[in-house]
């Protein structure tokens, strides 16, 4: 293991470029885009690098989404280091090949500009398009800050490519929030961020060769297919894959902190938790404005922590219930709507986090920042004072709509 590395440099960019750098940096040989707001930005970063000579890698402008996963798995299964970007009606548009790239182990990574969903017509942050395809099978990584957003690209290939996971990542980062938003930025040196993803070895699970032709994804079903058990074994596998994620997700990121003397919670960050009787739960950019409401609250004696969710899929259960077993009540805060359940996702899935405790604890949900609504830190005042009222029983009966009533 090197040391903590000291040939970064500072620069100022916002998410959107930090996750073009990020892939600069990883080396991929084949990218394939296609715009859409709030990503546009992104693939015009990776697009001029690729340009300018300072990536090395094959460029795709394909005429839609559909077909840049397609064209991406290809490259995948050639063997092939790939990248690509999305948003909102982009990702619905890839949505057939998106679900079969982690059927084949292909391990890809893709940002997810996180976006609302129509109708209303919307181009603007939330994270309804994310959290609709959080049963495709891959991997989803939630960043709060324009750093996390580099430092994540450039792990979500070493967790991929691990030969216990071999599944696509998904690295999320808010619309709006972080695609827009600037701030200080360390790039890693590129020497430094080679000998941590070492080899690529894209493509040792299928060897797909011209001089060797073979069939890719048959049909499972019939005389000779294979049958249940085949599609069984596949399945089976991915949740495999899926669980041993948990794993290399924690260990990539201890290497990366090693490495590079910037450590973020690998699964799920726990903010001021000691001694707090209630905590917030929270997922991407609305991070930053929670914890600074939970340290106003912490100063005027509120006894009041915080959980941060990193990695969303696989649902870090474990981790999840450690938390919650410190605290009495969770406020949980989702940008985003589960409809069946009437909350949000976050929600719905933490409490199953809770019954794995043993306890029962009120949690409530609240449901913010849609359709690129802020969610400021006199909102997570009123979270707050709400969620601490649900220590002593006083839950609401739904969901609490944080911007229901802003102008």
């Amino acid at each position: 293991m090197s040391k903590i590395s000291n040939s970064s440099r500072v620069i100022v960019c916002d998410g959107n470029e930090a996750a073009a750098l990020g892939v600069g940096l990883a080396r991929p040989d084949v990218v394939a885009v296609y715009p859409i707001t709030p990503q546009s930005s992104l693939v015009e970063y990776v697009s001029q690098m690729i340009a300018d000579g300072r990536l090395q890698a094959e460029l795709m402008n394909v005429e839609g989404e559909h077909s840049v996963m397609s064209a991406l798995q290809g490259a995948a299964l050639a063997g092939g280091r790939t990248y690509t970007a999305t948003s909102g009606p982009g990702l619905a548009f890839m949505f057939e090949p998106y679900i079969r790239a982690p059927g084949l182990r292909l391990p890809m990574v893709a940002s997810l500009v996180t976006r609302d969903l129509l109708t209303p017509q919307c181009v603007w942050g939330g994270q309804q398009d994310a959290m609709s395809v959080r049963e495709a099978g891959w991997i989803q990584i939630y960043c709060e800050t324009v750093q996390e957003v580099l430092d994540t690209i450039v792990m979500a290939y070493k967790i991929a490519e691990h030969h216990d996971v071999m599944l696509p990542v998904n690295v999320c980062h808010d619309g709006n929030y972080l695609s827009y938003g600037v701030s200080r930025v360390e790039l890693p040196d590129q020497a430094e961020v080679d000998a941590f993803l070492g080899p690529r070895d894209v493509n040792w699970h299928v060897a797909l060769d011209p001089a060797r032709p073979m069939a890719v994804d048959p049909l499972t079903g019939g005389a000779g297919g294979g049958g249940p058990a085949m599609f069984v074994k596949y399945r089976k596998g991915l949740c495999n894959g899926m669980q041993n994620a948990l794993r290399v997700i924690s260990e990539v990121h201890a290497e990366w902190g090693e490495r590079f003397g910037r450590f973020h919670a690998p699964l799920v960050e726990e903010y001021s938790l000691d001694g707090a009787d209630y905590a917030l739960v929270t997922i991407g950019s609305m991070t930053g404005a929670a914890k600074d409401a939970v340290d106003a609250a912490r100063e005027a004696g509120e006894k009041v922590g915080l959980i941060k969710v990193k990695t969303f899929r696989p649902f870090p259960v474990e981790a999840l219930s450690a938390a919650f077993a410190k605290v009495k009540a969770v406020g949980i805060v989702d940008r985003a709507v589960s409809f069946g359940w009437n909350s949000g996702p976050v929600y719905q899935e933490s409490l199953g986090a809770l019954y794995r405790t043993g306890r029962h604890i009120p949690a409530i949900s609240f449901i913010g920042g849609l359709a690129g609504a802020d969610i400021t830190a006199e909102h997570f005042a009123r979270i707050i004072e709400t969620t601490a009222k649900a220590v002593t029983g006083a839950v609401p009966d739904g969901p609490v709509w944080v911007n229901e009533n802003d102008q």
